[in-house]
């Protein structure tokens, strides 16, 4: 990353935000190709699907921990990204047991999910009138709560529809993070030297 004047951003504050706009972008990378899989096979990967939506909790979920230690932000919001990281991590190892009798019960997994993930979203770009791509945060808190919400009403009407409905939910989760993490690296480059 180099700053306007050409000089490298460098200090904890210049190794965070080039972190962070690379993780985001990992996130939402891996969001798009679980979305385009789920497209591609969506009854003849049913099972696999249950696996790779549970690999996707557990990495969301490490990620939302590692938030909930990493960064300064008041106390409420690390409890509420701690809260959704550890019930994604729980969620996802839970996919593991038994991937047929769950995939029932996975539409209200990811549903919870997605709910506490938005729900923080949503707090995050509410109380940060600073915070980068702060109205995509906001959207993506407003659409990641809608559709945990209709997942947790709805769980599986149909198998078939909740992976569709799971794999256009991730391509456009995938975009989303995908536009953040771009205008992250954005702001990055416009961190003074030596913070």
């Amino acid at each position: 990353m180099v700053t306007p004047e050409g000089s490298p951003v460098q200090g904890p504050l210049g190794l965070l935000a080039k972190a962070a706009w690379q993780i985001l972008l990992a996130a939402g990378i891996a969001s798009l190709a679980l979305g385009i899989v789920v497209f591609a096979w969506p009854r003849e990967t049913l099972l696999v699907v249950g696996v790779l939506f549970g690999l996707y909790l557990l990495v969301i979920g490490v990620v939302q921990l590692a938030a909930a230690f990493g960064t300064h932000v008041t106390t409420a919001l690390r409890v509420m990204a701690f809260i959704s990281g550890a019930i994604c991590v729980l969620l996802g190892l839970l996919c593991f047991r038994s991937a047929v009798q769950s995939l029932l019960l996975l539409g209200l997994w990811i549903g919870i999910g997605w709910l506490f993930r938005g729900i923080t979203q949503l707090a995050a770009a509410a109380s940060d009138p600073l915070m980068p791509a702060r109205g995509w945060q906001a959207f993506a808190g407003v659409a990641n709560t809608l559709a945990g919400v209709l997942l947790m009403v709805w769980p599986v009407g149909s198998i078939a529809a909740l992976t569709v409905l799971a794999g256009c939910w991730l391509v456009i989760l995938g975009v989303i993070e995908v536009a953040t993490a771009i205008q992250v690296r954005g702001r990055a480059k416009r961190i003074p030297s030596g913070m």
